[in-house]
């Protein structure tokens, strides 16, 4: 193996890991549930959430992009730089 495989090897890892993380930072959808339950949010509580909520998503779709264009420049560098 190169020296290059080795480098994106490592780079999709810790870009798994990231979106791992930001993933199980988001909220889930039935998180407005707690209101059958009694459990009362605050207006500000709310929005906080949303947003909070929102930019995650965001990151969460930018860092899936990086992470296919990382492993097809994986695929790419395996097949013409690798080992013959």
């Amino acid at each position: 193996m190169t020296v290059w495989e080795y480098v994106i090897g490592a780079v999709i890892i810790v870009f798994s890991l990231i979106i791992i993380a930001v993933v199980l930072l988001q909220e889930g959808r039935q998180s407005d549930l707690g209101a059958i339950s009694g459990a009362s949010e605050n207006f500000f509580e709310k929005g906080r959430a949303r947003t909070l909520d929102a930019f995650l998503a965001k990151w969460t779709k930018i860092l899936a992009i990086i992470f296919f264009v990382l492993v097809l420049a994986g695929m790419l560098i395996t097949k013409f730089l690798g080992a013959k």
